[in-house]
């Protein structure tokens, strides 16, 4: 098991989450991971990162998988212009790289916001710190859980 994956699977445990790891194999989209696991686009919680311009910091934002991120309404919420986050500082916040950056298991905290849609649905999909894996979870769970603040940012 990749040091990812069992960082995550160590932090849904400690959690008292009792979830199993899927492989999904080479799902590049959301669309893809939902074929896999056979639920709708928008149960898979994509973590899109940005980059605070004026922080430098690394910002969160779990979003329905058939959602995109609006950049004005994902700026105003983070209260800084928000960039492109590159490899580097994904890997030094979070600890993961990107494609498979889960929720949870983070190697630094970081800020967050959640996607309301995703609050729709009773189970949900998330990335299990690897291209290749994911998680399902209760949506009650993911806002506690990642201590995001549930926001209105997608377009």
């Amino acid at each position: 098991m990749s040091k990812s994956k069992a960082r995550v699977a160590r932090a849904l445990e400690e959690a008292g989450i009792a979830t199993e790891i899927a492989d999904v194999g080479k799902a590049r989209t959301a669309q893809e991971a939902a074929d896999s696991v056979g639920c709708e686009i928008d149960q898979i919680a994509k973590s899109i990162i940005f980059r605070g311009e004026a922080s430098g910091e690394a910002i969160l934002f779990l979003t329905a998988g058939g959602n995109r991120v609006d950049g004005a309404k994902a700026s105003e919420l983070a209260g800084e212009e928000l960039g492109k986050a590159d490899a580097a500082l994904i890997r030094a916040q979070t600890g993961f790289a990107i494609g498979g950056v889960a929720p949870v298991g983070h190697l630094n905290p970081i800020r967050a916001f959640l996607d309301p849609r995703l609050l729709e649905f009773e189970t949900i999909w998330a990335a299990a710190g690897t291209p290749t894996h994911v998680f399902p979870m209760k949506s009650a769970d993911m806002a506690q859980l990642t201590g995001a603040q549930v926001s209105d940012f997608t377009s």
